[in-house]
């Protein structure tokens, strides 16, 4: 595996949004009677619940998850993401003794790269501080939906590796649009279809999400796999540690000096 690839698919990794790589219980769902069809915010606040309620999630001011990556035997690189209200974020990814740097306070940000020859601090692009600003969102874009300015439209129901799950359309306050499934039994998030711009070109991302645990009484997925249109290896991401409210100082997110990540 390329290691500039692996980087790539680590940034799509980090697309996705905070408190996401979840699970599912085994077994087939059945498909709930008609009589009981909810609306889309019915089924959002039943979400909000099953992820351990709007108390708590609230309560998250600063988030870590920490874990591997990896696309097969031997391909593996040590993953870490760090989020801080309002919409700070910090990615870091170390494959072989090397580590790389991707950094946002919502407004401006930076990276530090080696993977791509980036050996110096160099500034993000526009358009990647826009989708950072996004992700960094700890609460994800269906908490609050209204409030933060999001449309969503219910698109019925679909399976999802075997099990129902409501499809739900998102369009972002800035005009991002992504699909969402929530699993029609738990009422997580089985799977999320988004388009990412990597390296100047769109690239269209499916991230499938299992094995939801509790920390600090909220649900937080501890497995996701990443398709990307154009790759053939499927990403898996491990989620070994998930850290609520770690003490993260701002100069965490501030633009690095050269030579100094």
């Amino acid at each position: 595996m390329r290691a500039a690839a692996l980087v790539c698919a680590a940034a799509l990794a980090l697309a996705v949004p905070a408190g996401v790589l979840a699970a599912a219980d085994a077994g087939p769902a059945k498909s709930a009677p008609a009589a009981a069809a909810l609306t889309v915010e019915q089924i959002v606040e039943k979400h909000v619940a099953a992820r351990g309620g709007l108390k708590k999630i609230r309560a998250i001011q600063t988030l870590r998850e920490s874990g591997r990556m990896n696309e097969g035997p031997n391909r593996e690189a040590l993953v870490t993401r760090e989020l801080k209200r309002p919409a700070h974020s910090r990615f870091e990814i170390t494959l072989q003794g090397v580590t790389g740097v991707f950094v946002s306070d919502g407004t401006q940000g930076w990276k530090l790269n080696p993977f791509d020859g980036d050996f110096e601090p160099k500034p993000l692009p526009e358009e990647a501080i826009r989708e950072a600003a996004e992700q960094s969102d700890i609460e994800g874009p269906l908490v609050d939906w209204k409030t933060k300015g999001h449309a969503l439209e219910l698109l019925g129901r679909e399976p999802v590796t075997g099990r129902d799950a409501y499809k739900i359309k998102v369009t972002l306050k800035s005009g991002g649009v992504r699909t969402e499934y929530l699993d029609a039994k738990t009422y997580l998030r089985t799977r999320s279809d988004s388009t990412r711009t990597v390296k100047g070109r769109p690239v269209q991302v499916t991230a499938t999400f299992g094995d939801y645990r509790k920390t600090a009484g909220v649900a937080f997925p501890r497995v996701v796999e990443i398709a990307a249109s154009g790759r053939p290896q499927t990403m898996r991401v491990i989620v070994d540690k998930v850290e609520v409210n770690p003490p993260l100082a701002a100069d965490r997110f501030a633009m690095a000096a050269a030579g100094a990540p």
